[in-house]
Protein backbone atom coordinates (compact mmCIF):
# COMPACT_ATOMS: atom_id res chain seq x y z
CA UNK A 1 0.00 0.00 0.00
CA UNK A 2 1.24 3.35 -0.86
CA UNK A 3 0.92 6.48 1.33
CA UNK A 4 -2.18 8.30 0.58
CA UNK A 5 -3.40 11.53 1.44
CA UNK A 6 -6.23 12.96 3.14
CA UNK A 7 -9.15 12.56 1.20
CA UNK A 8 -11.06 16.39 0.56
CA UNK A 9 -14.82 14.73 0.16
CA UNK A 10 -13.98 12.22 3.29
CA UNK A 11 -13.05 15.27 4.95
CA UNK A 12 -16.56 17.15 4.07
CA UNK A 13 -18.21 14.18 5.08
CA UNK A 14 -16.16 14.33 8.51
CA UNK A 15 -16.90 17.74 9.03
CA UNK A 16 -20.68 16.99 8.92
CA UNK A 17 -20.77 13.76 11.47
CA UNK A 18 -18.95 15.27 13.33
CA UNK A 19 -21.12 18.38 13.82
CA UNK A 20 -24.29 15.97 13.95
CA UNK A 21 -22.59 13.86 16.64
CA UNK A 22 -22.25 17.19 19.04
CA UNK A 23 -25.67 18.00 18.68
CA UNK A 24 -27.19 14.68 19.23
CA UNK A 25 -24.40 15.15 22.46
CA UNK A 26 -25.43 18.13 23.61
CA UNK A 27 -29.70 16.52 22.97
CA UNK A 28 -28.18 14.06 25.12
CA UNK A 29 -27.15 15.86 27.85
CA UNK A 30 -30.11 18.23 27.84
CA UNK A 31 -32.62 15.37 28.11
CA UNK A 32 -30.77 13.41 30.74
CA UNK A 33 -30.29 17.16 32.96
CA UNK A 34 -34.11 17.68 32.49
CA UNK A 35 -35.36 14.15 33.44
CA UNK A 36 -33.31 14.79 36.90
CA UNK A 37 -34.96 17.71 37.55
CA UNK A 38 -38.18 17.00 36.81
CA UNK A 39 -37.93 14.03 39.37
CA UNK A 40 -36.59 16.66 41.74
CA UNK A 41 -39.10 20.13 41.01
CA UNK A 42 -42.22 17.69 40.70
CA UNK A 43 -41.45 15.35 44.39
CA UNK A 44 -41.94 12.50 42.10
CA UNK A 45 -38.17 11.30 43.70
CA UNK A 46 -39.35 11.40 47.40
CA UNK A 47 -43.05 9.68 46.20
CA UNK A 48 -41.12 6.86 44.93
CA UNK A 49 -38.84 6.55 47.61
CA UNK A 50 -41.63 6.81 50.15
CA UNK A 51 -43.83 4.05 48.48
CA UNK A 52 -41.06 1.90 48.40
CA UNK A 53 -40.02 2.35 51.93
CA UNK A 54 -43.75 0.75 52.66
CA UNK A 55 -43.37 -2.17 50.23
CA UNK A 56 -39.90 -3.53 50.68
CA UNK A 57 -38.65 -4.27 54.42
CA UNK A 58 -35.27 -3.38 53.75
CA UNK A 59 -33.49 -0.34 52.67
CA UNK A 60 -31.25 -2.35 50.20
CA UNK A 61 -34.47 -3.37 48.32
CA UNK A 62 -35.41 -0.17 48.38
CA UNK A 63 -32.60 1.68 46.90
CA UNK A 64 -32.47 -1.42 43.71
CA UNK A 65 -35.80 -0.37 43.45
CA UNK A 66 -35.61 3.14 42.83
CA UNK A 67 -32.68 2.29 40.88
CA UNK A 68 -34.65 0.16 38.46
CA UNK A 69 -37.39 2.95 38.11
CA UNK A 70 -35.61 5.77 37.83
CA UNK A 71 -32.47 4.10 35.80
CA UNK A 72 -35.11 2.51 33.42
CA UNK A 73 -37.03 5.66 32.47
CA UNK A 74 -34.47 7.45 31.57
CA UNK A 75 -33.05 4.14 29.67
CA UNK A 76 -36.07 4.57 27.79
CA UNK A 77 -36.12 7.95 27.43
CA UNK A 78 -32.82 7.97 25.56
CA UNK A 79 -33.28 5.09 23.57
CA UNK A 80 -34.43 6.49 20.49
CA UNK A 81 -31.24 9.38 21.18
CA UNK A 82 -28.82 6.44 21.10
CA UNK A 83 -30.47 4.44 18.45
CA UNK A 84 -29.70 7.73 16.34
CA UNK A 85 -26.40 8.22 17.30
CA UNK A 86 -25.35 4.65 17.22
CA UNK A 87 -27.12 2.74 14.39
CA UNK A 88 -28.65 5.25 12.17
CA UNK A 89 -25.75 8.21 11.61
CA UNK A 90 -22.63 6.01 11.61
CA UNK A 91 -24.50 3.54 8.67
CA UNK A 92 -25.53 7.29 6.99
CA UNK A 93 -22.32 8.06 6.59
CA UNK A 94 -21.07 4.44 5.82
CA UNK A 95 -19.18 3.65 8.80
CA UNK A 96 -21.36 0.92 10.48
CA UNK A 97 -21.35 -2.37 9.06
CA UNK A 98 -23.29 -3.70 12.25
CA UNK A 99 -27.00 -5.06 11.81
CA UNK A 100 -30.15 -4.01 13.19
CA UNK A 101 -30.11 -7.25 15.28
CA UNK A 102 -26.42 -6.68 15.98
CA UNK A 103 -27.30 -3.29 17.76
CA UNK A 104 -29.91 -4.69 19.96
CA UNK A 105 -27.62 -7.64 20.52
CA UNK A 106 -24.87 -5.08 22.27
CA UNK A 107 -27.71 -3.23 23.92
CA UNK A 108 -28.71 -6.54 25.67
CA UNK A 109 -25.19 -7.35 26.75
CA UNK A 110 -24.63 -3.55 27.73
CA UNK A 111 -27.99 -4.14 29.73
CA UNK A 112 -26.52 -7.15 31.13
CA UNK A 113 -23.14 -6.08 32.14
CA UNK A 114 -24.38 -2.51 33.55
CA UNK A 115 -27.16 -3.20 35.29
CA UNK A 116 -25.43 -5.48 38.47
CA UNK A 117 -22.41 -2.96 38.46
CA UNK A 118 -24.57 -0.20 38.65
CA UNK A 119 -27.02 -1.58 40.75
CA UNK A 120 -23.43 -2.44 43.44
CA UNK A 121 -22.49 0.83 42.71
CA UNK A 122 -25.32 2.37 44.18
CA UNK A 123 -26.20 0.23 46.89
CA UNK A 124 -22.47 0.98 48.17
CA UNK A 125 -23.37 4.61 47.85
CA UNK A 126 -26.35 4.82 50.07
CA UNK A 127 -25.02 2.08 52.58
CA UNK A 128 -21.65 4.83 52.86
CA UNK A 129 -24.26 7.32 53.16
CA UNK A 130 -26.27 5.67 55.55
CA UNK A 131 -23.09 4.78 58.22
CA UNK A 132 -21.01 7.59 57.32
CA UNK A 133 -23.51 10.65 56.44
CA UNK A 134 -20.69 13.28 57.41
CA UNK A 135 -17.76 11.22 55.73
CA UNK A 136 -19.48 9.11 53.05
CA UNK A 137 -17.81 11.08 49.93
CA UNK A 138 -14.24 10.29 51.02
CA UNK A 139 -15.06 6.41 51.70
CA UNK A 140 -17.03 6.59 48.12
CA UNK A 141 -13.95 7.79 46.51
CA UNK A 142 -11.22 5.51 48.21
CA UNK A 143 -14.56 2.77 46.70
CA UNK A 144 -14.31 4.21 43.20
CA UNK A 145 -10.49 4.17 42.89
CA UNK A 146 -10.40 0.38 44.29
CA UNK A 147 -13.37 -0.26 41.51
CA UNK A 148 -11.71 1.65 38.48
CA UNK A 149 -8.04 -0.45 39.30
CA UNK A 150 -10.08 -3.73 39.38
CA UNK A 151 -11.96 -2.78 36.14
CA UNK A 152 -8.78 -2.24 33.93
CA UNK A 153 -7.75 -4.92 35.38
CA UNK A 154 -9.93 -7.49 34.40
CA UNK A 155 -11.80 -5.86 31.66
CA UNK A 156 -10.00 -7.28 29.49
CA UNK A 157 -10.88 -11.20 30.31
CA UNK A 158 -14.32 -10.44 31.95
CA UNK A 159 -15.61 -8.19 29.81
CA UNK A 160 -14.53 -7.63 26.43
CA UNK A 161 -14.96 -10.72 24.87
CA UNK A 162 -18.31 -10.62 25.85
CA UNK A 163 -18.78 -7.99 22.54
CA UNK A 164 -15.59 -9.27 20.52
CA UNK A 165 -14.22 -12.41 19.50
CA UNK A 166 -10.36 -12.08 20.32
CA UNK A 167 -8.62 -14.79 18.48
CA UNK A 168 -4.46 -14.89 18.33
CA UNK A 169 -3.36 -13.23 14.89
CA UNK A 170 -1.74 -16.74 13.34
CA UNK A 171 0.30 -18.16 11.01
CA UNK A 172 -1.32 -15.69 8.59
CA UNK A 173 0.03 -12.70 10.13
CA UNK A 174 2.73 -14.11 11.83
CA UNK A 175 5.64 -11.73 10.96
CA UNK A 176 3.40 -8.95 12.16
CA UNK A 177 2.70 -10.50 15.70
CA UNK A 178 6.99 -11.26 15.70
CA UNK A 179 7.20 -7.49 14.75
CA UNK A 180 4.96 -6.33 17.58
CA UNK A 181 6.10 -8.21 19.97
CA UNK A 182 9.74 -7.61 19.35
CA UNK A 183 8.52 -3.69 19.69
CA UNK A 184 6.79 -4.16 23.16
CA UNK A 185 10.15 -6.45 24.44
CA UNK A 186 11.82 -3.27 23.54
CA UNK A 187 9.33 -1.34 25.69
CA UNK A 188 9.84 -3.82 28.01
CA UNK A 189 6.57 -4.41 28.56
CA UNK A 190 5.11 -7.98 28.77
CA UNK A 191 2.16 -8.91 27.00
CA UNK A 192 0.01 -11.87 26.89
CA UNK A 193 0.33 -12.01 23.36
CA UNK A 194 -0.93 -10.18 19.90
CA UNK A 195 -4.83 -11.16 19.35
CA UNK A 196 -6.96 -9.53 16.41
CA UNK A 197 -10.74 -8.96 17.17
CA UNK A 198 -14.21 -8.96 14.59
CA UNK A 199 -14.41 -4.69 14.68
CA UNK A 200 -15.56 -5.61 11.11
CA UNK A 201 -18.48 -7.00 12.33
CA UNK A 202 -19.57 -3.55 13.39
CA UNK A 203 -17.66 -0.74 11.61
CA UNK A 204 -15.36 -0.27 8.79
CA UNK A 205 -13.36 1.95 11.68
CA UNK A 206 -9.90 0.68 12.91
CA UNK A 207 -8.13 0.43 15.80
CA UNK A 208 -5.82 -0.96 18.38
CA UNK A 209 -5.28 -1.10 22.04
CA UNK A 210 -2.69 -2.16 24.67
CA UNK A 211 -5.60 -3.43 27.50
CA UNK A 212 -4.95 -4.67 30.70
CA UNK A 213 -2.77 -4.69 34.01
CA UNK A 214 -0.16 -7.23 34.87
CA UNK A 215 -0.87 -10.44 33.73
CA UNK A 216 -4.26 -9.11 31.88
CA UNK A 217 -2.11 -7.27 29.37
CA UNK A 218 -2.36 -7.84 25.82
CA UNK A 219 -2.45 -6.18 22.42
CA UNK A 220 -5.53 -6.02 20.54
CA UNK A 221 -5.35 -4.94 17.04
CA UNK A 222 -9.02 -4.47 14.67
CA UNK A 223 -9.19 -6.67 11.80
CA UNK A 224 -9.85 -3.66 9.54
CA UNK A 225 -6.40 -2.33 11.13
CA UNK A 226 -4.61 -5.57 10.18
CA UNK A 227 -6.35 -5.86 6.71
CA UNK A 228 -6.30 -2.01 5.54
CA UNK A 229 -3.21 -1.04 7.14
CA UNK A 230 0.41 -2.23 6.09
CA UNK A 231 2.89 -3.86 8.83
CA UNK A 232 5.06 -0.79 9.15
CA UNK A 233 1.50 1.59 9.84
CA UNK A 234 0.21 -1.36 12.08
CA UNK A 235 4.06 -1.06 14.00
CA UNK A 236 3.60 2.36 14.51
CA UNK A 237 -0.23 2.52 15.49
CA UNK A 238 0.96 0.33 18.53
CA UNK A 239 4.35 1.79 19.33
CA UNK A 240 1.76 5.09 20.36
CA UNK A 241 -0.17 2.42 22.69
CA UNK A 242 3.04 1.36 24.13
CA UNK A 243 4.00 5.16 24.75
CA UNK A 244 1.20 5.32 26.95
CA UNK A 245 2.50 1.95 28.97
CA UNK A 246 6.35 3.47 29.19
CA UNK A 247 5.12 6.80 30.55
CA UNK A 248 2.79 4.86 32.97
CA UNK A 249 -0.53 6.49 31.60
CA UNK A 250 -2.68 4.17 32.65
CA UNK A 251 -2.18 5.15 36.58
CA UNK A 252 -1.54 8.46 35.83
CA UNK A 253 -5.40 8.52 34.62
CA UNK A 254 -6.19 6.44 37.59
CA UNK A 255 -4.47 9.07 40.23
CA UNK A 256 -5.84 11.69 38.29
CA UNK A 257 -9.34 10.19 38.35
CA UNK A 258 -9.63 9.53 41.62
CA UNK A 259 -8.35 13.05 42.62
CA UNK A 260 -10.85 14.81 40.39
CA UNK A 261 -13.55 11.97 41.92
CA UNK A 262 -12.77 12.95 45.25
CA UNK A 263 -12.86 16.39 44.94
CA UNK A 264 -16.33 15.98 42.74
CA UNK A 265 -17.75 13.42 45.52
CA UNK A 266 -17.05 16.20 48.11
CA UNK A 267 -19.08 18.95 46.27
CA UNK A 268 -21.80 16.67 46.13
CA UNK A 269 -21.75 16.38 50.04
CA UNK A 270 -22.42 19.64 50.19
CA UNK A 271 -24.55 20.18 47.60
CA UNK A 272 -27.06 16.71 49.22
CA UNK A 273 -26.60 18.31 52.45
CA UNK A 274 -28.85 21.88 50.94
CA UNK A 275 -31.11 19.42 49.45
CA UNK A 276 -33.41 18.78 52.17
CA UNK A 277 -33.92 22.70 52.44
CA UNK A 278 -34.62 22.64 48.84
CA UNK A 279 -36.37 19.55 48.00
CA UNK A 280 -37.37 17.97 51.40
CA UNK A 281 -34.83 15.43 50.49
CA UNK A 282 -32.26 13.60 53.44
CA UNK A 283 -29.07 13.03 52.19
CA UNK A 284 -29.08 9.43 53.11
CA UNK A 285 -32.61 8.60 51.03
CA UNK A 286 -32.71 7.28 47.65
CA UNK A 287 -34.67 10.16 46.97
CA UNK A 288 -31.21 12.21 46.51
CA UNK A 289 -30.47 9.90 43.58
CA UNK A 290 -31.51 12.83 41.17
CA UNK A 291 -29.42 15.46 42.72
CA UNK A 292 -26.73 13.75 42.95
CA UNK A 293 -26.29 12.75 39.61
CA UNK A 294 -27.08 16.26 38.46
CA UNK A 295 -24.41 18.04 40.36
CA UNK A 296 -21.41 14.90 39.04
CA UNK A 297 -22.70 15.39 35.97
CA UNK A 298 -22.38 19.08 35.51
CA UNK A 299 -19.00 18.75 37.60
CA UNK A 300 -18.30 16.26 34.85
CA UNK A 301 -18.90 18.75 32.23
CA UNK A 302 -17.10 21.82 33.63
CA UNK A 303 -13.86 19.34 33.98
CA UNK A 304 -14.46 18.20 29.79
CA UNK A 305 -11.72 21.25 28.89
CA UNK A 306 -9.23 20.68 31.13
CA UNK A 307 -9.54 16.75 31.33
CA UNK A 308 -9.07 16.91 27.70
CA UNK A 309 -5.88 19.30 27.69
CA UNK A 310 -4.16 16.80 30.37
CA UNK A 311 -5.25 13.78 27.52
CA UNK A 312 -3.84 15.10 24.73
CA UNK A 313 -0.63 16.36 26.46
CA UNK A 314 -0.28 12.42 27.17
CA UNK A 315 -1.41 11.58 23.57
CA UNK A 316 1.67 13.85 22.29
CA UNK A 317 4.31 12.22 24.88
CA UNK A 318 3.20 8.72 23.37
CA UNK A 319 3.08 9.64 19.83
CA UNK A 320 7.04 11.56 20.19
CA UNK A 321 7.34 7.80 21.69
CA UNK A 322 6.24 6.08 18.62
CA UNK A 323 8.15 8.31 16.15
CA UNK A 324 11.33 7.47 18.24
CA UNK A 325 11.13 4.23 18.90
CA UNK A 326 10.97 2.87 15.49
CA UNK A 327 12.28 5.84 13.43
CA UNK A 328 9.50 5.03 10.83
CA UNK A 329 8.02 9.24 10.42
CA UNK A 330 6.34 8.35 7.14
CA UNK A 331 4.77 4.86 7.89
CA UNK A 332 2.94 7.06 11.19
CA UNK A 333 2.25 9.99 8.81
CA UNK A 334 0.45 7.56 6.18
CA UNK A 335 -1.42 5.53 9.31
CA UNK A 336 -3.20 8.73 10.69
CA UNK A 337 -4.12 10.09 6.94
CA UNK A 338 -5.30 6.58 6.98
CA UNK A 339 -7.94 6.58 9.90
CA UNK A 340 -8.64 10.33 9.08
CA UNK A 341 -10.02 8.68 5.89
CA UNK A 342 -11.00 5.79 7.16
CA UNK A 343 -12.99 6.90 10.80
CA UNK A 344 -13.80 10.07 9.26
CA UNK A 345 -11.64 11.87 11.38
CA UNK A 346 -11.77 15.54 11.08
CA UNK A 347 -7.90 16.68 10.26
CA UNK A 348 -8.07 20.68 11.07
CA UNK A 349 -10.96 21.17 13.40
CA UNK A 350 -12.23 24.24 14.61
CA UNK A 351 -10.18 25.64 18.34
CA UNK A 352 -13.46 25.97 20.38
CA UNK A 353 -14.10 22.55 19.06
CA UNK A 354 -10.48 20.90 19.69
CA UNK A 355 -10.61 22.61 23.54
CA UNK A 356 -13.73 21.11 24.68
CA UNK A 357 -14.19 17.80 22.93
CA UNK A 358 -10.92 16.45 22.04
CA UNK A 359 -8.87 14.10 23.85
CA UNK A 360 -6.33 13.44 21.28
CA UNK A 361 -4.45 16.10 19.43
CA UNK A 362 -6.00 16.96 16.68
CA UNK A 363 -5.17 14.49 12.68
CA UNK A 364 -3.43 17.58 11.42
CA UNK A 365 -1.48 18.50 14.27
CA UNK A 366 -0.23 15.19 14.64
CA UNK A 367 0.20 14.59 10.81
CA UNK A 368 2.56 17.25 10.76
CA UNK A 369 4.44 16.41 13.97
CA UNK A 370 5.29 13.02 12.20
CA UNK A 371 6.17 14.51 8.73
CA UNK A 372 8.66 17.16 11.39
CA UNK A 373 10.05 14.63 13.22
CA UNK A 374 13.70 14.10 12.61
CA UNK A 375 14.89 11.14 10.59
CA UNK A 376 16.48 8.37 13.03
CA UNK A 377 20.24 9.06 13.19
CA UNK A 378 19.97 12.99 11.93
Amino acid sequence: METTAVDPEKQKQAREYARLKRRLWLAGVLLSALYALVWLISGGAVALADGLAGLFPYPWLVVAAFGLVFGGGHFLLRLPLGYYAGFVLPHRFGLSTQTRRGWLVDQGKGLLVGLPIGLLLLEGLYALLGAFPDTWWLWAAVGMFVFNVLAANLSPVLIMPLFNKYTPLGREHAELERRLLDLAARARTRVRGVFKFDLSRRTKAANAALTGLGHTRRIVVGDTLVSEFTPDEVETVLAHELGHHVHRDILWFILVEGLLTFLGLFLASRVMALGQAWFGIPVESVASLPLFLLVMGGYNLVLMPPGNAFSRWRERLADAYALEMTGKKEAFASALIRLANQNLGEVEPEAWVVWLFYDHPPLGERIAMARNWPAKGA
